[in-house]
């Protein structure tokens, strides 16, 4: 990944997005060629010179200090993951180290042990560039039979963006594509050396045109915790929550689990599913694949 060009697309990006009267400054001027602020409206609000935060934006963060890049995130009103994003392709460390994806990822057997005692809990784990590493009998009974796919086709942003079938089983479909590329934005700000990643954005864009849309809109959050609507061919739609637990050995690898509210209609379909998927689902949970 080319940091200069992706420092210069995120400042426009997220500058593009505030108007003056969105940060309590007048307008120069009536007329805008393009949305959002100006440049030296920027500079004003983060205390720099006009030069400074131009030669910023055009991705030469290499001398520029924390403090500054701090002074500039909150200019643009940055959330937690857009300030950690920008740091990192300015060449700055926060409290989290930069990744490398030198070495193979595994699951420790323990973790494949633990999917697979989550009974009643869907449950994967994510790794790097979003790769499934790992499910249980459950994830498998509400997301699709991953062990049908190809190893290299056991990625989110490959399932969301090139399977027809999540268009169908995420009811909100964008907000879920929104978050997964900004999943994929993120990590590509923390890890550009990664020699997969290129050519796993690369595909994305010349097969899917709202992989291409999205990307463009440089979004960067990480996996947190929240709710899906998801609508299963089986037992109908469900309203499920969602926790993003980091693995203590490996921050690139985050275990992702799904639950329903205790007594909710969705808690019984759940239920349901889980008696279909002991059934009607072969077992063969976690398993297990390497990412480079």
């Amino acid at each position: 990944m080319d940091q200069r060009a992706e420092l210069s697309e995120f400042l426009r990006s997220r500058r593009a997005r505030l108007l003056p009267s969105d940060v309590g400054l007048p307008s120069f001027g009536n007329r805008r060629r393009v949305p959002g602020l100006r440049r030296e409206e920027l500079a004003l609000l983060a205390g720099v010179s006009v030069a400074y935060y131009t030669r910023l934006e055009q991705g030469h963060g290499g001398n520029v200090s924390m403090e500054v890049l701090d002074s500039i995130a909150r200019a643009l009103r940055l959330s937690d993951a857009e300030r950690d994003h920008l740091s990192h392709l300015a060449g700055q460390k926060r409290t989290k180290h930069r990744r490398t994806a030198a070495r193979p990822q595994r699951l420790r057997p323990a973790v494949r042990h633990l999917l697979d005692a989550m009974e009643t809990v869907p449950a994967y784990v994510l790794g790097r560039r979003l790769d499934v590493l790992g499910w249980n009998r459950m994830a498998r009974a509400l997301l699709g039979d991953l062990s049908a796919l190809a190893p290299a086709d056991r990625n989110m942003a490959r399932i969301v963006f090139l399977d027809p079938n999540a268009v169908d089983l995420y009811e909100d479909w964008e907000n879920k594509a929104t978050q997964v590329v900004s999943m994929l934005r993120m990590y590509a700000g923390c890890s550009p050396d990664d020699p997969r990643l290129p050519e796993l954005i690369g595909d994305l864009s010349v097969r899917s045109e709202d992989f291409r849309r999205l990307w463009a809109a440089h979004t960067v959050a990480d996996k947190g915790h929240g709710t899906k609507r998801i609508r299963h061919p089986l037992v109908g739609s469900m309203t499920l929550s969602y926790e993003t637990l980091r693995l203590p050995d490996d921050h690139d690898l985050a275990l992702v689990t799904y639950h329903a509210e205790p007594g909710s209609r969705s808690a019984e379909l759940l239920r349901l599913l889980s008696g279909w998927g002991v059934d009607g689902v072969p077992d063969g949970s976690a398993e297990e694949t390497v990412g480079h």
